[in-house]
């Protein structure tokens, strides 16, 4: 039926095949094929993505820049016009063109914050030749012939205003889409032989945008129109009644409205438009004729029955494309900001004026006006911006009094600057002097501790070999008894030890006399006890009563007291050391942070008061 063909270079080519009907006779010169050339052709499996792309993004790039856009949609009812501009409500890819536009523009206004965006927004529908406003709140209360029609108005300059067409600000994409919705339920929908939900109005969404930078009296204001024309019927193939009937007769008048003025305005040679013989033509006025960048597009039910529609809606899509349009940028100044404007530029004139003519004032400030002036030279240091002027007056003495103001901030600024540094070495000098005695008195702390330590490692070692001496003498005398009572019947006749002899260190010395002469083969029976041999229970018990009554134990104890005692002091006095030696670096920091902010504030200082003494003397030369 249909074939197309997208070139990048020439552009598309859409060409339908209408085959010869046999009915008609063998002399037929009906033609056959109808090709069509437009920018872009898209073919069914296109998605709703690629056509904002292609269409709708150029046209809202174009609005941003500050000139009106328009982009409507034409075609037979069921052909998809209503789904291409608002879309589908089952996917959120089904989004048409209005949803995706809105998403983009917010998104772009997020992107530019050095540009101040106000949008607007106004839903109308034509339905039957009368307007309505969408977004009327009583829309749902309210019958449709009890609502306020929209009326039209033109100015001197033949630009059109509505009347009772409601504009509805819109600070963010929510609060736009929520205006869309709001709008697309109170639109007239029918069902029709075509088509289940066929809207019977023309619906013009339009964004009404105003761009301007902060401090600037320029704004640019643009629109951008969607437009959702309702579908065109055949009575004859769709047999309509009733209301339907009338609704298809109003319908397809205001279509046939349309293609006139479409056919005048591709008529260079025409002088007069009529814009007039209908409300559709009317609105879109500038859109069709005007200053407006304008995208059309044509929608087609592609099948055998209605290639007639198809071929006709492709025909006014080609009579669209040749009319020209001049777009202009809409910038305007705004009264409010011009007024203000021009009101401090003549407040600035006469006082300059006043100063050139020598009208000086010879009476003292009084202490209001000294004060009041303060205040003024305090906001003007403390104001952030760098534009930022001090406005006297032509008054030599506010000048004269600022200037007094100046030198008494800078020589308090010195004298700060001078105390802080005076304080900040007789704090490091201190610092100094206390770590430094600080470390020395550590220093002789620690060697006095260590000093202590060794000194009671000596005495324990030496109290450990008085133990092992004690220990190998006691030794000895269990040999000794041992030997007397198993082998030796008389003490006398053991070689080396005197008869009666009793005393236990007299025995002591006779074992130590004659233990190098007594072995296991002379004494067979003899029990050898030596330091690490084990003891019988009352041995152990008689050595640890002979340790514990020792006059040197308690001595040792209280070494091993006093030894835990001065190393719990010493980690006490590191710990201490390590703290001092933290705050010094901490003081350190501090001290190197203010001295930067000191000399950054002196030479903010000294910048600015060699600015007020050249604008003084340049004042002084001019006068």
């Amino acid at each position: 039926v249909y074939s197309l063909d997208n070139d990048e270079l020439m552009g598309a080519s859409l060409e339908f095949v209408l085959p010869k009907d046999l009915t008609d006779g063998f002399v037929n010169n009906k033609r056959e094929s109808y090709r069509f050339r437009f920018k872009k052709v898209f073919d069914q499996q296109a998605k709703q993505e690629d056509i904002f792309k292609n269409i709708a993004k150029p046209v809202a790039d174009s609005v941003l820049a500050g000139f009106n856009g328009t982009i409507f949609a034409y075609g037979q009812t069921g052909s998809g016009k209503t789904f291409t501009i608002t879309g589908g409500a089952e996917h959120y890819t089904d989004r048409g063109i209005i949803p995706r536009t809105l998403s983009y523009l917010f998104e772009r206004f997020s992107q530019d914050s050095s540009t101040v965006y106000t949008t607007h927004i106004s839903y109308l529908e034509i339905y039957n030749e009368v307007g309505y406003d969408l977004l009327d709140p009583r829309h749902e209360a309210s019958r449709l012939e009890d609502l306020p029609k929209v009326l039209i108005m033109e100015d001197t300059d033949q630009n059109i205003h509505l009347r009772n067409l409601s504009l509805q600000q819109a600070a963010n994409e929510e609060e736009a889409l929520n205006l869309l919705f709001l709008g697309d339920t109170n639109r007239m929908i029918s069902e029709t032989p075509l088509n289940q939900a066929s809207t019977r109005s023309h619906c013009i969404f339009t964004v009404h945008l105003c761009r301007r930078e902060p401090g600037s009296a320029t704004l640019q204001r643009s629109k951008l129109h969607l437009v959702d024309l309702a579908g065109s019927d055949r009575v004859s193939k769709t047999r309509l009644n009733g209301l339907l009937l009338t609704e298809a007769k109003y319908i397809n008048l205001s279509l046939h409205f349309l293609e006139q003025v479409i056919l005048a305005l591709s008529e260079r040679s025409r002088s007069h438009i009529p814009y007039r013989n209908s409300m559709l033509t009317s609105v879109l006025r500038d859109s069709l004729g005007g200053n407006c960048m304008t995208t059309m597009i044509a929608t087609l039910a592609v099948d055998k029955r209605n290639l007639d529609e198809s071929i006709s809606t492709c025909r006014f899509a080609q009579r669209v494309a040749l009319i020209k349009n001049e777009a202009i940028l809409n910038e305007e100044l705004d009264p409010v900001l011009l007024i203000a404007h021009l009101k401090e530029e003549i407040l600035t004139l006469k006082k300059e004026l006043a100063m050139m003519m020598g009208e000086q004032k010879s009476k003292q400030l009084s202490t209001d006006e000294i004060l009041k002036l303060e205040e003024l030279i305090k906001a003007f240091l403390n104001d952030p911006d760098p534009d930022v002027t001090l406005s006297l007056g032509p008054d030599m003495r506010k000048v004269q009094h600022s200037f007094l103001y100046f030198k008494k901030l800078l020589e308090k600024q010195s004298e700060e600057n001078q105390c802080s540094d005076q304080s900040s070495a007789a704090t490091r000098k201190n610092l100094a002097h206390i770590s430094a005695v600080d470390m020395n008195s550590l220093k002789g702390m620690l060697r006095q501790r260590d000093n202590e330590i060794s000194i009671l490692v000596k005495m324990l070692k030496k109290e450990k070999q008085r133990a092992d001496d004690a220990v190998a003498q006691l030794s000895k005398i269990a040999i000794y008894q041992n030997l007397s009572s198993q082998s030796l019947p008389n003490c006398s006749t053991v070689p080396g030890f005197g008869e009666g002899i009793t005393d236990p260190l007299s025995l002591n010395h006779g074992a130590q006399a004659t233990s190098s002469s007594l072995t296991r083969e002379e004494y067979p029976h003899a029990v050898f006890a030596f330091p690490g041999s084990q003891l019988s229970a009352g041995k152990l018990e008689a050595f640890e009563i002979f340790i514990k009554d020792h006059e040197e134990q308690k001595i040792i104890e209280e070494n091993k007291k006093l030894i835990k005692k001065r190393s719990a002091e010493a980690e006490t006095l590191s710990e201490h050391l390590n703290q001092v030696r933290n705050r010094i670096a901490e003081l350190k920091k501090q001290l190197q942070m203010k001295r930067r902010q000191r000399a950054a504030q002196s030479k903010i200082t000294l910048t600015m008061i060699f600015f007020l003494v050249s604008m003084h003397e340049e004042s002084l030369f001019k006068h």
